[in-house]
């Protein structure tokens, strides 16, 4: 079994795993698998060092919850953190009720996910999380998906934004003070919106899905040093964003779930071809550029098979020369300011 490096949580006790499990993939995101698959390749994690797993009622609409329950649940409790996320609460599926289309529907549990980021909602949350998941404990509860990103309309979002701070925080606070949980954080798509929240409240971490690649520096403009100055750790989701830089950048390669414009394809091939010059993979550069910023704390990948886990943990693992990140940063291809080995 390999052992993985592990790196702290805020100013909480707890670490976890500088590789870490995203969930979504499992839960019917980007293709359908069989619920074997799903346990099968949690399990390849656990045996190649994860120790780091995090999923959502979201994604499957409670499907990822399930199967990624049914892959730990046998497994020490002890040896492992596990985060999932509030705001959406799910109710059955009544008669003729129609299902949002971000997942396969192929297989799904038959729940529909409806917003809730009030007091009451965020408990029922997470009471529905335990269920679905077999376990007693869940480690970090995350704030989900209050971000233009995925709302689209601002009016609604500083709605959302205010209803969490003034309702579904005090919840997630009253659980981390008992002991029931043991740290909380927010888990979005943008920067702006993430230092948003880490000015209004008392957060542990945020998970923050691909503003922080080899592709995108923004989040050093104020998020990075914002969490710097908080203790505030990083969670990053969407290394690879998305799949333009698992390698071999053609035209067409997706960028946010959606194609890339050529303005960042160009980008990517360039960036690969300075991989290529120092033979190294672009995924592997990919994967281990956000872990040199010392508020990362872990970079979760998701997988749809045992082979992406261990592609994953392959890429961790290559050798990478400074004189990559130097040659990124001479051509302009990386923020001069992103930190990298000397």
């Amino acid at each position: 079994m390999t052992t993985l490096e592990r790196r702290k949580v805020g100013k909480t006790q707890l670490t976890v795993t500088e590789m870490g499990l995203g969930g979504a993939p499992m839960g019917g995101f980007r293709a359908t698998i069989s619920d074997a698959e799903a346990v099968g390749l949690t399990d390849a994690a656990y045996q190649a060092g994860v120790r780091y797993f995090d999923t959502s009622p979201f994604y499957g609409y409670g499907r990822s919850e399930l199967r990624m329950g049914a892959g730990l649940r046998e497994k020490p409790r002890h040896s492992y953190v596990l985060s999932t996320k509030v705001g959406r609460v799910m109710h059955a599926r009544k008669p003729g009720e129609a299902l949002p289309q971000e997942f396969r529907e192929n297989g799904l549990p038959g729940f529909v996910p409806q917003f809730d980021y009030t007091y009451d909602g965020v408990m029922r949350s997470l009471e529905q999380s335990h269920l679905r998941l077999g376990l007693d404990r869940i480690d970090i509860a995350l704030v989900h998906d209050v971000d233009f990103w995925t709302i689209k309309d601002r009016k609604i979002l500083d709605e959302r934004f205010k209803t969490v701070m003034e309702s579904g925080f005090r919840a997630l606070d009253e659980l981390r003070k008992a002991g029931v949980i043991s740290a909380i954080g927010v888990g979005i798509n943008e920067a702006d919106t993430s230092t948003r929240f880490i000015r209004a409240g008392d957060f542990d971490c945020m998970l923050l899905a691909g503003r922080y690649t080899l592709l995108e520096q923004g989040a050093l403009e104020e998020f990075l040093p914002e969490c710097q100055r908080r203790g505030v750790s990083v969670i990053l989701g969407g290394p690879y964003n998305s799949g333009i830089l698992t390698g071999n950048v053609k035209p067409g390669a997706t960028h946010d779930y959606a194609a890339a414009p050529a303005s960042l394809i160009d980008k990517a091939q360039r960036i690969e071809t300075v991989c290529a010059r120092h033979k190294v993979p672009l995924a592997a550069a990919a994967m281990q550029f956000p872990l040199f910023h010392p508020s990362v704390c872990s970079v979760i990948p998701g997988a749809l098979s045992v082979a992406e886990v261990t592609q994953n943990q392959a890429h961790l693992g290559v050798k990478i020369p400074a004189d990559l990140w130097s040659e990124l940063k001479r051509e302009k291809l990386l923020d001069p300011a992103a930190p990298t080995p000397n």
